[in-house]
This record gives structure tokens, sequence and C-alpha cells, in this order.
């Protein structure tokens, strides 16, 4: 049996996964509709509904993409050398780069109070970084408190300053980043450092 995705598939995928962008772009991911969608995308609801359960699904999977990739140049950075407050500032930097690429989304989202799920998911998405970083403290002056609730602060705490940046035209990226860094405990730079 072969491990080869259908191209196919890709293909579906692929278009699905512009077409709610593109959506997304023009107006609150809780307004799109499958039927939508689909049209946008050249398939049927069928062939949505075998993929996705809401048009959000196929949104956040780009987004947490997106993000991923800059977790990955983290961790080449790091590998090659890049430490503590330098990494921060550069990863911090990739998040907000992330953001501006796909501004008009987020920014419909923060202007449809039916459309929190593209901040929880963000949440969501911070959340799984903060544990999988914070699982790296090992051997660090990380204080004895629980984990869990350390990453839940995190990941809001970022998504909120996301959020106070988009919704004020006065705040800048640079303004975030200043602020995220500023923000970052002590022991975040030791964490940073360590190879997984």
């Amino acid at each position: 049996m072969s491990s080869r995705t259908d191209p196919r598939v890709t293909r579906t995928t692929h278009a699905l996964r512009q077409a709610v962008l593109g959506l997304a772009s023009e107006q609150p991911a809780s307004r799109i509709t499958v039927a939508e969608l689909a049209e946008r995308a050249g398939v049927t609801r069928a062939t949505f509904y075998n993929r996705y359960g809401t048009p959000l699904d196929p949104l956040i999977e780009v987004l947490d993409a997106d993000l991923e990739t800059g977790h990955r140049l983290e961790d080449r950075r790091r590998v090659e050398g890049y430490r503590g407050p330098a990494l921060l500032r550069l990863a911090v930097s990739e998040v907000a780069d992330h953001v501006e690429r796909f501004a008009d989304v987020y920014r419909h989202a923060l202007d449809d109070p039916a459309d929190r799920g593209v901040y929880d998911a963000l949440v969501r998405h911070f959340h799984r970084y903060a544990v999988a970083f914070l699982s790296r403290a090992a051997d660090t002056d990380l204080p004895a408190v629980d984990r869990e609730v350390t990453a839940q602060f995190l990941a809001h705490g970022f998504a909120g300053a996301i959020k106070a940046w988009l919704g004020d035209p006065d705040v800048t990226k640079e303004d975030l980043v200043d602020a995220a860094v500023a923000c970052a405990p002590p022991w975040w730079a030791a964490v940073a450092e360590r190879q997984e």
C-alpha cells in the first residue's frame, strides 16, 4: 500500500485553504458559509464535509501551519547559536510577521464578537507552544509553579497583546515586540537556550 497522498486530495485541500483565506480576509470567519467556501474553492459541499466540519477548520489549519513555520525557524536559530533575549526577540517578531501576513483575518475576528474561533485558536496554539517550551525547563531556574497555569497565562497574555496591537492603530509591530520581550519572565531566556 502506498503512503503517497493522492494529488487530487492535495489540490482540493489547497483550494479550500486558499478560498477560506480569501473569504476570511473579506469578512469574519463566523459569517462564511460552506456553500460560498465550496463555490470559491471549486468543490462540492460534500467534498468540503469529507474533510472539515466548519469553515473555521481549514482556516485554523492555514494559520497554525504558518505559525509552525516560524517555530521551526526559531529551532534552527537556536541550533545556529542565537541565545536569550536575541532569540526571544526574533521569535516574537516571527509571530508578529505572521499576524501581519494575515492581518485582515485577525482584524475581522476582532471586530465580530461571534468570531472568537480565530482568537481561541491563537490562544490554543500559544498554549501548545508554551507547554512544549516549558517541557525543556527541567534544569533551569523555572519557579516551582504549575506549568499548565503558567502555559495558559503566557498563551492568553501573548494573544491579548496581539489583540491590543491590532485594535489600536497607534500601536506598532515594534511596540508589540518590545512589550512581549519586556514582559517575558527572567527564566525565559535560560529555557529558550536549551535545545530539544
